[in-house]
């Protein structure tokens, strides 16, 4: 095993049945079996002091649906002290990037805290060092679709898990570049061809025609990418913005 193997999940949740999940199937299946990593859920509610393990209440103010307690969250995360940073997944945080699913995949694992309802009692952020993170702009039902989503894409990226070293590194979000289109055989099919130069054996006209691809996709598609990535581009290794000259 390598460095990573072990790296470790804890999934602090209402819904504990939910994981692994899908990640015990496929590739982080069979890394979950091989113990390059695993995963452990553990139920909020276990953290509640009453008989009815309460984890939730009004929001104070007013308004529609229930909080989460912050003194119920905050006992079921002190009972974790494996040292792995700590993460919330709420549409409050900050957007996941590829970035950091690097940093996190590199180091010893995780632990996912899963928001239902109308969310966590603030003070939980301001008594306790959690990150917030969000998957996207938009709302689901709990925290746990979003903890699988982090999850997956820091799995496949521990040692071992995927076949080749390089699969990882030719991908969208990695060069800061949406991925290139792919083709495979049959090379015609309902009228449609593999373009030529992928046919041609030539692996710097490949290569080129794959960099224009990706840089023409991500224009078209994602100019929030596209502009990220051409303010990189326009930085000196100083870090100051170069001067365009004219010609």
């Amino acid at each position: 095993m390598s460095g990573n193997a072990g790296w470790s999940a804890t999934v602090l949740t209402l819904y504990p049945e939910m994981f692994p999940g899908p990640l015990g199937h496929a590739l982080a299946g069979r890394a979950l079996a091989d113990g390059l990593w695993t995963c452990t859920a553990r139920n909020i509610r276990d953290a509640a002091t009453d008989k009815h393990r309460t984890v939730d209440d009004t929001p104070a103010g007013g308004g529609p649906g229930m909080v989460l307690r912050a003194d119920v969250v905050a006992r079921a995360l002190d009972a974790v002290s494996d040292g792995a940073p700590r993460i919330a997944l709420t549409p409050r945080g900050a957007p996941l990037t590829q970035d950091r699913i690097r940093s996190l995949a590199q180091g010893p694992g995780v632990t996912l805290i899963c928001g239902r309802f109308e969310g966590f009692d603030e003070r939980l952020f301001e008594a306790r060092d959690i990150e917030q993170i969000s998957i996207g702009d938009f709302i689901l039902s709990g925290g746990e679709t979003a903890a699988l989503v982090l999850l997956d894409a820091c799995v496949r990226l521990l040692p071992g898990v995927m076949g080749a070293a390089s699969s990882g590194v030719d991908e969208s979000f990695e060069s800061g570049l949406l991925e290139h289109p792919h083709y495979t055989r049959p090379a015609l099919w309902e009228g449609l061809e593999i373009p030529e130069v992928l046919r041609s054996g030539d692996h710097a006209k490949i290569a080129a025609w794959r960099l224009a691809r990706s840089e023409e996709d991500t224009r078209s598609r994602r100019p929030d990418l596209w502009q990220r990535h051409s303010d990189a581009a326009d930085q000196s290794p100083s870090g100051a913005r170069q001067q365009k000259k004219d010609v």
